[in-house]
């Protein structure tokens, strides 16, 4: 069987940022480019992103100048001109031409759409936009969640629970205990296409939004284990099949709260499927024409911002 290629960029996986990681340790630099009108600022209130143009369904990222930034002292109703908000978590996430790009959380705020103003559009969930096709913004949005949502999490140290603080325009948690520096952690998760013949197997799980959507099978990579060995791990464990060669297909950066997908294609060696997981509720093997159209066979794909679709859609179009 040969390889099935991507045919074009995942969502939230064509970033215009230049990340610019040489000059995160600078602090000169920082502040100066915090303080330039010319920086871009990605507001984020309780992991959720602004984003305008939602009723229209022509979702688009909004970047907030430096001018437009609420005051820190504007949560005690008492703003003072010119402040900026660096009382607020933020993060540096890159350079966007010549203009830095900074992510702001403004969570402790109770009313976010009063800080940055009503017409500004609205604080959702990323995963509620429905991107369908890869935009350089979904991923710069995408790139603010997953950094503060990991800041956030990594407010004291894990190995001698002392506080810890911001360094390197927020990209390490340095522990004012013991020292230890904590970095930004991304959790690998492989997301698999297994194919027999001229079908494939999907299968549905508890926690679907829909009950009778059919996915790839998925599964996190454990200490000490290769790509390969954790996709032929999880399809046995999850449906009792047997994978024999298993090919790269394309990554997703997949920031709820922090997984990267690494997306692959498994040759699926065994036919008789056996469900032994609380997490699925069935698994089957989907011929080429029901796959091509789902609706007449009383079943659903996944979501067309996921890898799992991309999957799909490029086996149906190899």
């Amino acid at each position: 069987m040969p390889p099935i290629f991507p045919s074009r960029p995942n969502v939230y996986a064509a970033s215009p940022l230049d990340r610019a990681a040489a000059r995160r340790t600078d602090p000169d630099w920082v502040a100066a480019k915090r303080a330039d009108p010319s920086s871009l600022f990605v507001p984020l209130w309780r992991n959720r992103n602004l984003v305008a143009g939602m009723e229209a369904a022509q979702p688009q990222a909004v970047y907030l100048p430096a001018a437009d930034l609420p005051a820190a002292s504007a949560l005690s109703g008492d703003p003072a001109p010119g402040e900026l908000p660096w009382a607020f978590p933020w993060a540096f996430l890159g350079l966007l031409d010549a203009a830095a790009v900074f992510a702001v959380d403004l969570s402790a705020a109770d009313d976010p759409v009063a800080l940055v103003g009503p017409d500004r559009g609205s604080f959702v969930d990323l995963r509620s936009v429905g991107w369908g096709v890869a935009k350089p913004e979904a991923s710069v949005l995408a790139h603010a969640r997953g950094l503060l949502h990991w800041r956030a999490r990594h407010k004291f140290c894990g190995v001698c629970g002392a506080a810890c603080a911001p360094q390197s325009a927020g990209h390490v948690m340095h522990c004012t205990g013991c020292g230890t520096d904590h970095f930004p952690r991304t959790d690998p998760a492989v997301i698999m296409l297994i194919t027999r013949g001229d079908r494939v197997l999907l299968g549905h799980s508890q926690r679907f939004p829909r009950a009778n959507m059919y996915s790839t099978l998925a599964g996190f990579v454990e200490p000490g284990e290769s790509l390969e060995e954790a996709v032929r791990r999880e399809v046995m464990e999850e449906a009792g099949v047997t994978v024999g060669e298993v090919w790269y297909h394309s990554s997703q950066p997949w920031p709820f709260p922090g997984n990267i997908m690494l997306g692959c294609i498994g040759e699926g060696l065994s036919e008789d499927i056996v469900v032994e997981t609380e997490e699925l509720i069935d698994v089957r093997w989907f011929s080429r024409r029901e796959v091509a159209d789902p609706a007449a066979h009383d079943f659903a794909l996944p979501r067309g911002d996921s890898i799992a679709r991309r999957l799909i859609e490029d086996w149906l179009a190899a």
